[in-house]
């Protein structure tokens, strides 16, 4: 008896020391792969077990993934298995097979005794070591069996230590390719900020993608004013259609994985081995695409890689953007220095400073709503000393409206010497237009000729806003219409009009162009009309030429809250 308890003793002994070799081989290792065969190989050789394995818990959809396995009978490492009864299992600590109260799959084929121990810390079921039956096919002994608890217990701990490490490991990682990609995006910040060369930005964008992320095929469409083509590829066969490259363009997700219907739609991605589309956006609106192809290392792309190709690809963007808006502000700051050379040019068209007389109070003004305008009027002295007074008004704005203002001039200045009726000049003036400006350019015109010797004043009137006349002490007023169509509207058919008016002591003659009758309130609901511009001028009558013309444009910008969406032209004349 006393020798049984002796052996008994060693026994426990050996068992004890095998636990505290295995806790301190286990606990200087972070390798799952290095406990789990430890595991294995101490419980089936300490129990005589020819069979076994180890199975993994995966949280979530209750299967267990067969982690390490030894013996031919054992499941094949990797395969997983769904156990219907997941609650009733992770509460016991040893499960003798088969269970009483639950199913299980076999675990070991043609093993029907084999034994299952709980892997689980304070707070974690890790899974399950299985053992086979031993070879001389005692079932364990209670020693036996908490000789595994045991050993169980320690296993658990470092694998849940060694998981937790190589989470800490893989965290620290990723850290770090994500502070080296922020190194990346930073520097090619400062190096895109640095260019204004859009091919030079491609090209940096291009070969970062293909030294950083190891991309082989890889294109980058753009759209560059309104136009949609590739910018930029690399290890790329064939073309893309417009309709192809619009329907890559009209992908909504922010990152896409070629699947077969698209490749099927687009050959051109099977064919080059584009893996991902990832779409670029500036301002709200899809402005390029990148397609990649899988790395060359063969390894998968991560959340986190979309996340930075994305970062950079917006990067170029943006940069080539940048480009963008700097060259239209050079094209821009070049195209308002023309137009201010072309407003004093237009300008020194104008009659400057205005002509005086002793028999007429002259008075002119000329404000344009842009930097050039179509506005024009002239004061000349014409043949027998009298004086051509004209107004004209072409039809838009800016630019075009300038260079036809300019040509009328012209035009008037050759006729002038020539003797040649007003009527019959207003028709060649007309048709010297109508052949030489588009069909949606026209001139409203309106000029005539004073006689300092008689005061008459003669004129035609082609389409404009008629000139008023008003009386000294009188609030009776006159409109000047009589002449024809507007200019180059169409070929001379019939002849201008002429009419002839006699003036008196204190009459007063107002020209103007439309920019006066039609601004508008600042709603823009309403015009400022004629008959403003009559109560205006007859309250100012009785001053000189200067003072009406200034009254009435104060009235204008007072009713339009000084916006201004026309040229305005005024022009006065009051007899002496």
């Amino acid at each position: 008896m006393e020798s049984s308890f002796q052996n008994e003793d060693r026994h426990s002994g050996f068992e004890l020391r095998t636990l505290l070799e295995a806790s301190h081989l286990l606990a200087e290792t972070q390798n799952v792969n290095f406990i789990l065969n430890n595991l294995l190989l101490i419980t089936m050789g300490k129990l005589m077990v020819t069979r076994g394995l180890v199975l993994l818990f995966e949280p979530g959809d209750n299967n267990y993934r067969v982690a390490k396995s030894k013996g031919s009978a054992a499941l094949p490492e990797n395969e997983t298995i769904y156990v219907e009864h997941f609650e009733s299992m992770v509460d016991q600590q040893v499960i003798h097979c088969p269970p009483a109260d639950f199913s299980l799959p076999e675990l070991i084929r043609g093993d029907k005794s084999c034994t299952l121990f709980n892997l689980q810390t304070n707070n974690e079921h890790i899974g399950f070591l299985c053992l086979g039956s031993q070879i001389d096919g005692s079932k364990l002994s209670e020693q036996e069996i908490n000789f595994v608890k045991g050993l169980d217990a320690i296993s658990s701990v470092s694998i849940a230590n060694a998981r937790i490490v190589g989470e800490l490991k893989q965290t620290n990682r990723q850290l770090d390719r994500n502070i080296y990609e922020l190194n990346t995006l930073l520097d090619l910040s400062k190096d895109f900020n640095k260019l204004v060369d859009r091919e030079e930005i491609i090209r940096i964008f291009k070969f970062t993608m293909l030294g950083q992320m190891l991309i082989r095929n890889f294109f980058f469409l753009l759209e560059q004013d309104g136009r949609r083509s590739i910018a930029a590829f690399n290890n790329i066969k064939g073309e893309l259609t417009d309709d192809e490259i619009n329907a890559l363009f009209n992908i909504t997700r922010d990152v896409f994985i070629v699947d077969d219907n698209l490749s099927q739609k687009i050959p051109f991605l099977k064919n080059n081995n584009i893996h991902a589309l990832i779409s670029l956006e500036f301002q709200n609106a899809r402005m390029a695409v990148v397609g990649i192809s899988k790395p060359a290392n063969k390894d998968s792309y991560s959340e986190a890689d979309f996340k930075f190709l994305q970062s950079l690809g917006n990067l170029a963007l943006l940069s080539i953007q940048k480009t963008l808006l700097l060259e239209a502000r050079i094209e821009k700051e070049r195209l308002e220095e023309e137009l201010n050379i072309a407003k004093n040019i237009q300008k020194g068209l104008l009659p400057n400073p205005i002509p005086t007389h002793p028999a007429l109070d002259i008075a002119a003004s000329n404000v344009s709503s842009r930097q050039v305008g179509g506005d024009y009027f002239d004061i000349l002295e014409a043949r027998n000393k009298k004086l051509l007074f004209a107004i004209g008004d072409v039809t838009g704005k800016g630019t075009p409206a300038a260079l036809l203002m300019a040509n009328l001039q012209a035009i008037i200045h050759v006729l002038l010497p020539i003797d040649i009726s007003l009527e019959e000049a207003t028709g060649r003036i007309n048709n010297m237009i109508y052949r030489n400006t588009p069909d949606d350019k026209f001139v409203t015109f309106f000029w005539g000729l004073f006689d300092p010797e008689t005061a008459a004043f003669s004129y035609v009137n082609a389409g404009h806003n008629p000139v008023l006349v008003f009386q000294e002490n009188s609030d009776n007023y006159a409109k000047l219409e009589e002449g024809g169509l507007i200019l180059g509207a169409m070929p001379t058919m019939n002849p201008y009009k002429k009419e002839t008016v006699n003036l008196k002591k204190g009459d007063l003659l107002v020209f103007y162009t439309d920019g006066v009758t039609e601004a508008l309130n600042p709603d823009e609901t309403e015009e400022y009309e004629e008959k403003r511009l009559i109560e205006c001028i007859r309250q100012n009558k009785e001053k000189s030429a200067q003072e009406v013309i200034d009254a009435v444009i104060d009235d204008v910008n007072r009713w339009s809250y000084n916006t201004q969406h026309d040229d305005i032209t005024i022009m006065a004349l009051k007899v002496r």
